[in-house]
């Protein structure tokens, strides 16, 4: 069956809010990883793919995956969010289900939707394990949504909208104040140890790094129906939350603090976002910094790129530095962060409807319903679900059906 025809506005308002549905399913949408040594290289080609990168190439950086048996954290803290998501909805008394689908291991998206229309449902609402604004956080797990409903047919059958970005939701953040908190005393208590309680202190709020272009791309841009950022969304998305964490924290008034950047993978001639947090931790030494505060704020869960690029390459500077650190737990399964999550499900369904929309940040609440073209994919259009201009994962005709 062909997808039907339809107004991307209708049930939209001004600013992007989407009037409830009855969604009869739930589908968290993450990233996935290899879960054994044999996994790594299958599942670094479906990262890079499109990209003709030869297997050696990815050999040589698969050492973060091989260090750790070859299983990445991510599959295991994607079960036990799943898991605590159902058991907040059970307290609720809310009967939805949550499948679970991955962009890049199994399970895949595809095969979560086909199992998810096999079991009746036909109008399911999609969480991501990702809170910010930028294609590959973003529109990228949108387009794989669309993808999937293309690959399995069910393009027009089934119906998949998204939760908003939820970078400045309460329920992101208070997770992130409660470990920042913990984390400035461990780092003073440290530094006391060692005779030295006065000295410097820093907070670092780590994220992905991305390349320039999608930085500048992200989010909605100049008469398209949002907010401009000269830097990009994604950048204003992570001070605007990083201020927003300190505000909460008498503790942490004044207390110098930055955005850093990890985890770059590009080639070397193409400008990605700077500066890297091994970088920045040699330079805060320079200047007299002795106790740093490492806070993943880019990131949900404590997966691979926490557990190597934090962890392990960043804790190993700053033992060589002598500095001392503390790094700040991801929202994970804390009970805010879970609490948070279904908030967002309920502010887009008619049961059980939540009406007001919490946003710690003047830059949010963030759409239901992405502006056209709102970080856009600068190598080429795909189908793409929860977007004004939308041809996918659309309403049905006949949700029924």
């Amino acid at each position: 069956m062909t997808a039907q025809a339809f107004d991307p506005l209708e049930g939209v308002d001004e600013s992007g809010r989407m009037a409830p549905k009855a969604y009869d399913a739930i589908v968290l949408a993450s990233f996935g990883g290899p879960e054994g040594q044999d996994d790594v290289i299958p599942f670094l080609r479906n990262v890079t793919r499109g990209r003709g990168i030869p297997d050696e190439r990815l050999e040589a950086v698969s050492h973060h995956y091989r260090a750790f048996g070859g299983v990445s954290p991510i599959n295991g803290q994607n079960r036990a969010l799943r898991a605590a998501m159902e058991a907040e909805l059970r307290r609720r008394g809310i009967d939805l289900p949550v499948y679970w689908g991955n962009r890049n291991w199994e399970p895949f998206i595809a095969d979560t939707l086909q199992e998810a229309y096999d079991a009746g449902h036909r109008r399911v609402l999609a969480v991501t394990t990702s809170a910010y604004s930028c294609y590959s956080s973003c529109r990228q797990y949108r387009e794989d949504l669309g993808m999937a409903l293309v690959k399995t047919g069910l393009e027009g059958r089934l119906e998949v909208d998204k939760v908003r970005q939820y970078f400045d939701h309460p329920g992101f953040v208070e997770p992130f104040v409660e470990g920042v908190t913990e984390g400035l005393a461990k780092v003073r208590a440290g530094l006391a140890g060692q005779g030295t309680p006065d000295a410097p202190i820093h907070i670092m709020f780590s994220t992905h790094s991305i390349p320039m272009g999608d930085a500048e791309a992200a989010g909605p841009r100049n008469g398209e129906g949002g907010p401009v950022h000269e830097e990009g969304a994604y950048v204003a998305q992570h001070l605007a939350t990083a201020q927003a964490v300190l505000d909460r924290i008498p503790d942490a008034a004044g207390v110098e603090w930055s955005l850093v950047y990890q985890s770059r993978s590009g080639a070397p001639h193409i400008p990605w976002l700077e500066p890297d947090i091994s970088d920045a931790l040699r330079d805060r030494y320079e200047d007299g910094t002795r106790g740093v505060v490492i806070v993943p704020l880019g990131f949900v869960s404590d997966h691979m790129e926490v557990a190597w690029d934090l962890d392990t390459e960043a804790l190993e500077t700053c033992g060589e530095l002598g500095i001392v650190a503390d790094r700040v737990p991801t929202p994970g399964t804390h009970r805010k962060f879970v609490e948070g999550l279904i908030d967002l499900i309920l502010e887009r369904t008619i049961d059980n409807n939540i009406a007001d929309r919490p946003a710690a940040t003047t830059l949010g609440p963030w759409y239901d319903v992405c502006r056209p073209n709102c970080c856009a994919n600068r190598r080429g259009e795909k189908p793409t679900i929860a977007a004004v201009d939308s041809t996918v994962g659309t309403p049905l005709p006949n949700p029924e059906m």
